[in-house]
């Protein structure tokens, strides 16, 4: 298997060729959190089967901040679960995959999100289950740091510690930006980390970039208590006119700056035919 550093840049090159595809998206959102996913699924810590997507004993990734999804997308065409064809329909007419996931719709989605604020407590309802039931399959939830402004992060914040979900593991991508500002001019979240552990979370902060500290964060376990991983990350990671720049949250490049993220993401004309 190619190092994790040329899946991470490959997943980078699709997210940007479904946006050319379909005409659009959330780029920023999807490029800081590629790093993540890529260690997720590709080097030892997501238990799956593409060619059963309903195994039993999967583990389980749910994408709150569901308005990435092509970072999700592109990452799944790449484990093998559809063919890579599907990526470039994108939000065409008699495509199933749009710009946000659908369960039952495309394989390998867990659940329906982009409405966001939900995704924790659907999370926690697979693994309170799953605990009951006695499996040993892990769920991993993935929130926008925005999006944990939402009453219902909070009632689940404090659910999880309650029933002793040591089978889950939230990973906030905290990449400081929200929409069109960034997040602490919005609502201010700091003591970000305190308010978790005050409700009896195991947290673990992180480099959101570095993939050693992302897979070590993302086995940690602690017995009775639910993970908490805050990634810090860069929004537009990996085009460096995007970077940490919150109009990128959606909008697509001119003419005088596609010929930077061509070369910076390693693309050709070819793969934007």
């Amino acid at each position: 298997m190619a190092a994790i550093e040329e899946i991470a840049k490959d997943i980078r090159k699709k997210i940007y060729r479904i946006a050319h595809a379909a005409g659009g998206g959330h780029m920023g959102a999807s490029f800081s959190m590629t790093d993540i996913i890529s260690v997720l699924y590709f080097d030892g810590v997501l238990k799956y089967d593409p060619s059963n997507p309903e195994w039993e004993e999967r583990d389980k990734f749910i994408l709150s901040k569901g308005h990435a999804c092509y970072a999700l997308y592109a990452t799944l065409a790449k484990a093998g679960y559809f063919s890579e064809e599907e990526l470039w329909r994108v939000g065409q007419v008699g495509s199933k995959f749009g710009g946000h996931p659908k369960m039952y719709d495309i394989p390998g989605v867990e659940a329906s999100t982009g409405a966001l604020g939900h995704g924790l407590s659907f999370a926690i309802g697979i693994a309170y289950a799953n605990k009951t039931d006695a499996k040993k399959s892990h769920v991993y939830v993935m929130l926008g740091d925005g999006e944990c402004q939402e009453g219902s992060i909070w009632e689940g914040a404090m659910s999880a510690p309650t029933l002793e979900l040591d089978n889950m593991t939230v990973i906030v991508d905290h990449n400081k930006l929200q929409a069109m500002d960034e997040l602490e001019n919005i609502v201010h979240m700091q003591p970000f980390g305190d308010k978790w552990k005050a409700f009896g979370w195991n947290v673990v902060e992180i480099d959101g970039h570095n993939y050693a500290e992302i897979k070590e964060a993302l086995l940690t376990r602690r017995e009775g208590m639910p993970t908490l991983v805050i990634a810090n990350t860069i929004k537009g990671r990996g085009v460096s006119f995007m970077e940490n720049v919150p109009i990128w949250h959606y909008r697509m490049p001119n003419e005088q700056e596609l010929p930077i993220l061509m070369q910076e993401l390693g693309l050709t004309e070819e793969d934007l035919k």
